[in-house]
């Protein structure tokens, strides 16, 4: 299935050249001058090659046939991440490498969406976006406003954002696992 460039998503399976490549990094560009494009970098499922790559608005991609199934983040295991089927309960053990991009957003209980290709799991989907708590930030000085600039923060998953002044540790916030940016305080 063709889809434009700018509905892919960072863990998407795309066909390209060939092979079978897995989106790493997405980054639309809107420059001063010419038409906007999305840089996306992406590696080989199959050998593991990474190639970075530019789209035009106008271009379209070969979405991968695969066969989605929902499941849950239970844990992490060593150097593995264990999800169970929705459907079957049955388990599945991912190495970390394999969602190195991925895993900051990952909590216990989080429902995804792991891609099959030819019966083996080769990617995972995120929601849009999910809620992780804050557990180390700047605190408020007194006067600052909220147009004075972000602040830096950490995540309960270890995840670095910028976030508003008025956001304290123990706030929960809203975070686009897309672009890893602060969407808002839940």
């Amino acid at each position: 299935m063709k889809i434009s460039a700018f509905e892919v998503r960072v863990g998407n399976l795309v066909e390209y050249q060939n092979k079978l490549w897995k989106v790493y990094k997405k980054n639309h560009v809107k420059p001063g001058k010419g038409g906007a494009f999305v840089q996306l970098e992406m590696k080989a499922v199959i050998d593991g090659t990474k190639l970075n790559e530019r789209f035009r608005s106008e271009d379209k991609v070969e979405k991968a046939h695969v066969e989605p199934r929902q499941m849950q983040y239970l844990y992490a295991e060593g150097d593995s991440y264990v999800f169970m089927d929705n459907e079957s309960f049955e388990q599945l053990t991912v190495p970390i490498e394999e969602l190195e991009e991925q895993a900051p957003y990952l909590l216990p209980n989080t429902d995804v969406q792991i891609n099959f290709y030819n019966d083996s799991p080769i990617g995972l989907e995120l929601p849009t976006s999910v809620v992780l708590e804050v557990t180390e930030t700047e605190v408020m000085m007194k006067g600052q406003t909220a147009a004075s600039g972000g602040k830096p923060a950490v995540l309960e998953t270890g995840l670095k954002v910028t976030v508003p002044q008025f956001v304290n540790v123990g706030d929960k916030i809203k975070v686009n696992t897309d672009t890893g940016e602060y969407v808002e305080r839940v």
